[in-house]
């Protein structure tokens, strides 16, 4: 899938599915920015100056997850439960109405 079709198929989510794969993104960041930095620790003589390199990505991971959090965070406090499966049924209503 294209970043310009994943931008599309975005709005049609709802907004918990929409969390949800912030989520997963921030998640896959780290994971990434984490593996850079451990192969940085692996092999430092590839590198000219690690200690600097590995202080700018741990910068950068620190910012970027910061700013992503930043995304979630709102005033309301997090949904019951009972909120939660309400928004699960509109999601299921609209898509049975969308598909049919």
């Amino acid at each position: 899938m294209s970043l310009q079709e994943a931008k599309k198929q975005a709005f049609n989510l709802s907004v918990s599915e929409r969390l949800t794969l912030v989520n997963l993104i921030i998640k896959s960041l780290q994971s990434e920015l984490n593996s850079k930095v451990n192969h940085i620790e692996e092999q430092p003589s590839a590198y000219i100056s690690d200690n600097l390199l590995r202080d700018r990505l741990g910068t950068e991971r620190t910012a970027l997850i910061d700013q992503m959090r930043g995304l979630l965070k709102t005033d309301k406090a997090a949904p019951i439960d009972a909120e939660v499966q309400s928004m699960l049924e509109e999601r299921l209503v609209e898509s049975v109405r969308f598909v049919g």
